[in-house]
């Protein structure tokens, strides 16, 4: 992978200067770390401002991270972020810091946390929940092989809301291993947070004391609980405390030393602000969670004008249109109302959306329900995060075929998220489910249509991915039509090579055939449209009429390719036809840069096709090119 340099912060720093490792913030005297804080934060805005990136909420940490850092002997004892976007304060405080302005860059840091690139990044995450079962695996795991370290796993409250959280807890409480759980509270996921759960600790936030007496009650106790009654995490068996002001370092340090020297396992309930420190963040709806490059003075983010209508706000303008029509519609977001371009259904019908909070799983049994009683559920999901309701979607959904409606975003590359986000794998964990209908849109305005089609459909699930950001900028339908179930389209009509393309790489398709006709090779483009059921008339007629039939995808090995070939095979068509030529993402982790490098790192643009066409007919492309000039003449 190439390596992205970095600088260090232009601004001097009196503290920060001398703090390349976490040993060197302990040799700082205690009084001074709140310096230490004002540095580090104005050390992420400065980086983030150049590289854009998840902000709010490492800024909300960033007293917290110091403090974790100047109590724990990382790396030997382990910090595990959940989520981990909030590591950037973390980073810059273990070796880092110069490298700050790569971050999501190509060849730069990761967003998140990396077992690749640091000691101190012990455990990867960018799904959330997963902090205090990896942590007490790492108890585990150090109690088996006799150390000593302490284990630290910091989890937001928006994920707390997740059933894998509640399920570590559980194990937690019975398991009464030495671990610190800090619940960083700031009230605030990536939207407002939703459910119970949020309701129950802003009533423990209530109870949070003024300094005075919190320091009288760490003074006398340690570990003390200020809430007057037994919470529901020391029911579960894990100790309670709290709650501690998380942005006051001095009383982190205190509490911090505390905790890691508690025998078991303690909660540490720390109350936080996203965005803390930045006044723009701190006035945004969204603390700026994720942003685009910006001016730090002002805080003005660096967005060009779209070009073309945004994926996910057509699918939610079209989904708004459908529900005009029919009452029995309703969408379901966990916990991604924005980005998956609900937050205007929901204003416009607020009984008839759900944020379900992080918890996919039940994102998709919610649904399951509400189709067996009659309704037309939409799950709108990020095909990364649909991957944590898979046994869901086949329990609950295919083996009842329950028409839920499964609107997959971000589906393909993702850019600077990186491996942990790419939407490389639902056609093929889809593909192999009995009863799946799967379609994938080629632009905005197929986009349109399928949702449209989807909403129609009430014979099973039914599954239509996109991908991330603007379309292709085609002209737009007034409203969608209902497609035939199983059916694609020929776009382009040729004979030697065929391209049967699936979702978004259709413009690549076509941009292919123009530079393979220029080479003398006439070129068919199909648009699939659906990979189950698969259109076997329209596969008979390119493997039939064609010498090379090549499918694209912007999905993994084993699957929009793989129902081509059983389609071939079923027709007795694998022998004596067109030979088959699938293109799809390599089986690699494609890591964060932009999605046109991603893409053409993948070899599924247009010149990626080009060559494989003419790899596998044993042809480069300067005699094709040359060969095709002397036919001319």
């Amino acid at each position: 992978m190439r390596m992205a340099e970095g600088h260090t912060p232009a601004k001097p720093t009196e503290f920060l200067s001398r703090i390349d490792m976490p040993a060197d913030l302990r040799q700082i005297a205690q009084e001074d770390l709140g310096h230490v804080a004002e540095e580090v934060r104005q050390a992420v805005i400065e980086a983030v401002s150049q590289t854009g990136g998840h902000l709010g909420a490492g800024l909300g940490v960033v007293e917290l991270t110091v403090a974790l850092h100047y109590v724990f002997n990382t790396p030997d004892d382990k910090l595990i972020w959940d989520v981990s976007h909030q590591c950037y304060p973390h980073k810059t405080l273990t070796g880092r810091k110069g490298r700050l302005n790569t971050l999501r860059t190509g060849g730069g840091l990761s967003g998140f946390t990396s077992r690749a690139e640091s000691e101190f990044d012990p455990f990867g995450a960018a799904h959330s929940s997963t902090a205090i079962s990896a942590g007490l695996g790492f108890a585990a795991g150090r109690d088996f092989m006799k150390r000593d370290n302490q284990v630290v796993a910091i989890v937001g409250d928006g994920a707390m809301s997740a059933g894998m959280a509640f399920e570590g807890l559980n194990n937690v409480g019975s398991e009464k291993r030495r671990m610190v759980i800090i619940l960083n509270d700031n009230h605030m996921s990536i939207a407002p947070p939703a459910g119970a759960l949020s309701e129950y600790l802003t009533e423990l936030r209530a109870f949070m004391p003024d300094e005075a007496t919190r320091d009288a009650g760490i003074a006398k106790e340690g570990l003390p609980s200020f809430v007057d009654r037994p919470t529901m995490f020391d029911d579960l068996g894990v100790p309670y405390a709290g709650p501690f002001d998380g942005h006051d370092v001095d009383e982190m340090v205190r509490v911090l030393t505390a905790a890691r020297d508690h025998d078991g396992p303690i909660l540490l309930h720390v109350i936080t602000r996203k965005g803390k420190g930045y006044a723009p963040a701190e006035a945004s709806a969204d603390c700026y969670h994720g942003v685009s490059k910006f001016n730090v003075a002002d805080g003005k983010q660096d967005k060009a004008a779209p070009k073309a209508p945004n994926y996910a706000k057509v699918f939610a303008g079209t989904l708004i249109d459908l529900a005009k029509e029919d009452e029995r519609i309703v969408a379901v977001s966990p916990a991604m109302p924005d980005g998956s371009g609900l937050t205007q259904f929901g204003e416009i019908y607020p009984d008839r959306h759900f944020d379900v909070a992080i918890a996919e799983q039940h994102c998709v049994t919610f649904c399951a329900g509400m189709a067996a009683e009659g309704m037309r559920p939409f799950a709108a999901v990020y095909s990364t995060f649909l991957q944590r309701g898979y046994d869901q979607v086949i329990h609950d959904v295919a083996i009842q075929k329950l028409p839920v409606r499964f609107a997959i975003d971000r589906a393909g590359m993702v850019g600077a998220d990186g491996v942990t986000h790419q939407g490389a794998y639902d056609i093929a964990y889809l593909a192999c489910v009995p009863n799946m209908v799967l379609m994938a849109s080629g632009n905005e305005a197929e986009l349109v249509d399928m949702v449209t089609t989807a909403a129609a459909f009430d014979e099973g699930p039914i599954a239509l991915r996109y991908p991330r950001g603007e379309g292709a900028g085609v002209d737009m339908p007034e409203k969608g039509r209902v497609l035939e179930i199983g059916k694609g389209e020929v776009l382009r009509e040729g004979s030697k090579v065929a391209i049967l393309s699936y979702g978004s790489r259709r413009h690549d398709a076509l941009a292919a055939a123009d530079k393979l006709a220029a080479m003398g090779l006439s070129t068919t483009v199909a648009d699939a449209r659906f990979a189950k059921p698969m259109d076997d008339d329209l596969v008979r007629d390119l493997a039939t009429n064609h010498e090379l039939l090549v499918t694209v995808e912007e999905g993994s090995i084993g699957g929009f390719s793989a129902l081509v070939f059983d389609s071939l095979v079923r027709q007795k068509l694998d022998q004596g036809h067109a030979r088959l030529v699938p293109v799809f993402m390599p089986d690699i982790f494609i890591d964060h840069d932009k999605p046109a490098v991603q893409v053409t790192a993948a070899g599924l643009d247009a010149a990626g096709i080009v060559a494989r066409v003419l790899d596998a007919l044993g042809m480069d492309a300067q005699r094709a090119m040359a060969a095709a000039a002397a036919g001319a003449e």
